[in-house]
């Protein structure tokens, strides 16, 4: 829920804040609201690491989770809020709904996930989904604007790659201080790349609407992305990202109140379609399917 309002609350904004200055505002605001929690966890329990996997050191650890961090943090919101320039908050929230899919889709061919009937048509009825509610604007042959799509299907694709190879370092360090660390890796890569945005001069321009819901985008995803890596700490990659079916039903809901933005029936029997297949997908699988071989 927390990212489908952050969705249309970055469509509000990135009319007037730059993609990448909108992405590098959000995480070091982010970043100020966990960096005491963050220092209290490692003042009161400096020891609480484990030892590094074997055949990595602790500063491979640490670029590691830097990496995830820009990645997580710094591309998939920077892809998201170029793509939400040129697409609708719900329908950016559709396409970013295959997410839990994709993660799926990798979990399985790293192993780490079974292919199973279920999946395979979870699979394919939520393509037919994301496929029913672009239909309308395929139809008006509006392919100037296929780059944000695109951008919102890369950005997706950033969040399922660094949600499966996340966990190991999750189960390893303190979650508060690893959340400030991949955060503040973002905020130092994305101050860079938005030097090109003007923003040290352009943050004074900006009216207050725009700071309000920049500030709201930042408040929320320091604690949202918080409970996130929470749970991917405690439970597999696809049992996490399945909850963000909720993210297109917010964000079509908000976007049609705050932004005028129209709601078609096309676009809930797609929800219908996506959250039906998100069902079948993480279903668990049967004891004949557990003793079956491994992808």
């Amino acid at each position: 829920m927390q990212v489908g309002a952050a969705i249309v609350a970055s469509r509000f904004a990135v009319a007037e804040v730059p993609p990448l200055t909108l992405a590098m505002l959000r995480y070091a605001i982010g970043f100020a609201c966990l960096l005491p929690f963050a220092w209290m966890s490692l003042s009161t329990a400096p020891g609480a690491s484990r030892p590094p996997a074997v055949g990595t050191s602790r500063a491979a650890d640490l670029l590691a989770m830097a990496a995830l961090g820009i990645g997580q943090f710094g591309v998939l919101i920077a892809l998201l809020n170029f793509g939400l320039r040129h697409v609708g908050a719900a329908q950016a929230a559709l396409i970013f709904s295959l997410l839990p899919l994709l993660t799926l889709s990798l979990g399985a061919v790293l192993g780490r996930e079974r292919v199973t009937a279920p999946l395979v048509l979870g699979v394919l009825l939520s393509i037919a989904g994301v496929a029913l509610s672009l239909a309308p604007k395929l139809g008006q042959a509006q392919a100037a604007h296929w780059w944000g799509e695109a951008a919102v299907a890369g950005a997706a694709c950033t969040g399922a790659l660094c949600s499966v190879l996340y966990r190991p370092y999750l189960q390893r360090y303190p979650m508060v201080p690893v959340s400030a660390f991949a955060m503040a890796s973002s905020v130092v890569v994305l101050a860079m790349l938005a030097l090109g945005e003007q923003w040290p001069a352009r943050v004074f321009t900006f009216s207050g609407q725009a700071w309000a819901a920049t500030g709201f985008i930042g408040v929320s995803s320091g604690i949202g992305y918080f409970l996130w890596l929470y749970a991917l700490k405690h439970e597999s990659p696809t049992r996490v990202t399945v909850f963000l079916a909720l993210n297109p039903l917010t964000a079509a809901l908000l976007g049609w109140a705050w932004l005028n933005e129209p709601l078609q029936p096309v676009a809930l029997y797609a929800l219908g379609l996506i959250a039906a297949g998100l069902w079948l997908a993480t279903l668990r699988p049967t004891a004949q399917e557990l003793s079956g071989p491994r992808p």
